[in-house]
């Protein structure tokens, strides 16, 4: 169960609890609740709410009176989801409704409900604008999509447009003291807000208006880019930085007056490359070229991504090295040998490298064996088998999970007894799952058996696919498996 599915049940439990007859909590209902929880609560309400005790007339009129100068027994929270809009329009008027539920109002199907909860909430809006957008803005957002949502997101849009500062901190940062994009104003709080809508929201109206854009500094940028944990939205933030860099435009807070701040973009292109997102660090190590710095290249080419490796060996090339010569060095160094060399050594597809590569199959580290075995599979490398076979009983799973890519072509000629002696529970795990994989590829007997052997095993997983297969062997569909008639 996702977070949103958490939020959504606590909001439902809230409101059985409240339909139960017991009382609100005394800190108030939903306190620190997300939106999903804020819907699903009307949602219940709404579903499973009391019915009307009155359908005359004087209802509306008598039960305005009612909510407006009396304390209702009914919890007000309920009767702004009640299923009657006359209820929920006299609800409206009692004293300081919950916010959130106004919100939700807001986008009701009854004019007659939605019009006064829009008064309620501009009202809220220009008494208390920072934080009623803190704190209101991603139930808007969620609401946005209904037929009647779109209002309150153009009220909230336009207050954000003038980023009022956090009532706490309303003084001008100082760049020197405070981390960059601190929380200081609202715009700020809500790109550092822990849901995603909110953040990818708040990061699409700063950049596409040009006022709130210009108030940030590549560090700034940089630093938004580096610490964001989404990948789609960490990309955006990349790319107004790569397009600052590249319009080398005045640090709006740097010391010269209308220069360049060198010092502000060497930082930004750092801050890209200790991202952890790979996609960001590729960014960084591309952007040390216009800064300068392409021999850093190198230190570079044995990053765990894929993606910066390749921005490496090519910055490395810019620069006039070879990124195939440091490769072979870090390959053959047995203290500087890693499995995101060995990866890099064998993407640059040379089969001369296949005896070095099959030298650290006898690696001490687990992961650069494994890191060369699929080196060995990558450059098209004959596959060992009888090598590949021993290597199923590697003590490190990533060895045999390789080893038992390399023998998939080949798996119809290899030694059933072999394998067969591997599906036993004194043999590890992975050696297991890997023998029973190979001989699910070639079909069989041999497989059947296998799949009986392990249809007990104590790993669920395992356990769940070697029934799956003994299912099938016992099915009339047996006969279309491949290999079935060999023994």
């Amino acid at each position: 169960m996702d977070a949103r599915s958490r939020e959504a049940g606590k909001g439902r439990a809230a409101a059985r609890a409240l339909l139960r007859g017991t009382p609100p909590p005394a800190g108030g209902l939903l306190q620190s609740a997300g939106p999903d929880a804020w819907i699903a609560f009307d949602e219940e309400i709404r579903r499973h709410g009391p019915l009307p005790e009155a359908v005359t007339a004087t209802f509306r009129a008598r039960l305005s009176a009612r909510l407006g100068l009396l304390q209702p027994k009914t919890p007000v929270e309920v009767l702004l989801c009640h299923p009657d809009g006359r209820i929920r329009e006299a609800a409206l008027g009692t004293p300081q409704p919950p916010p959130e539920l106004v919100v939700i109002r807001c986008a009701d199907w009854a004019a007659a409900v939605r019009e006064p909860a829009r008064r309620l909430l501009a009202g809220t809006l220009a008494d208390a604008p920072a934080a009623t957008l803190v704190a209101l803005t991603p139930l808007v957002l969620r609401l946005a999509g209904r037929d009647q949502g779109a209002w309150a997101l153009a009220l909230f849009e336009a207050s954000l447009r003038t980023d009022p500062p956090l009532p706490a901190a309303t003084a001008r940062r100082d760049p020197a003291t405070e981390p960059a994009d601190h929380p200081s104003t609202v715009l700020a709080r809500l790109r550092d807000s822990a849901d995603l809508p909110t953040r990818r929201y708040a990061t699409r109206l700063t950049l596409d208006t040009p006022v709130l854009r210009d108030r940030l500094a590549v560090r700034d940028l940089a630093h938004l880019a580096a610490t964001e944990r989404d990948p789609a939205n960490a990309a955006v933030w990349t790319d107004a930085t790569l397009r600052s860099l590249a319009a080398a435009r005045p640090d709006d807070r740097g010391d010269g007056a209308g220069g360049r701040d060198e010092a502000a973009e060497q930082e930004a292109v750092d801050l890209l490359i200790g991202s952890p997102l790979p996609s960001v660090r590729a960014a960084g190590v591309t952007a040390l070229r216009r800064a300068g710095r392409t021999a850093e290249g190198v230190s570079h080419l044995a990053d765990r991504s894929p993606l910066v490796r390749a921005c490496a060996r090519w910055l490395t090339a810019r620069d006039g090295g070879d990124p195939h010569d440091h490769y072979r060095r870090l390959a053959a160094d047995p203290a500087g040998c890693s499995p995101h060399a060995v990866a890099g050594l064998a993407e640059g597809g040379r089969t001369e490298d296949v005896p070095l590569l099959r030298s650290l199959v006898a690696h001490p580290s687990g992961s650069v064996r494994a890191a060369a075995v699929a080196g060995l599979r990558r450059l098209g490398a004959d596959p060992d088998r009888s090598a590949l076979l021993a290597l199923l009983d590697d003590p490190s799973p990533a060895v045999a999970r390789e080893a038992t890519l390399s023998l998939r072509p080949v798996a119809e000629d290899l030694d059933v007894g072999h394998l067969l002696s591997r599906c036993t529970p004194k043999q590890p795990l992975h050696t297991r799952r890997a023998a029973f994989r190979l001989l699910q590829v070639q079909g069989g007997t041999a497989a059947r058996q296998a799949a009986e052997s392990l249809s007990s095993d104590w790993n669920p997983a395992l356990r769940r696919a070697a029934i799956a297969a003994s299912h099938f062997y016992a099915s009339p569909e047996r006969t279309g498996r491949r290999g079935w008639l060999r023994g």
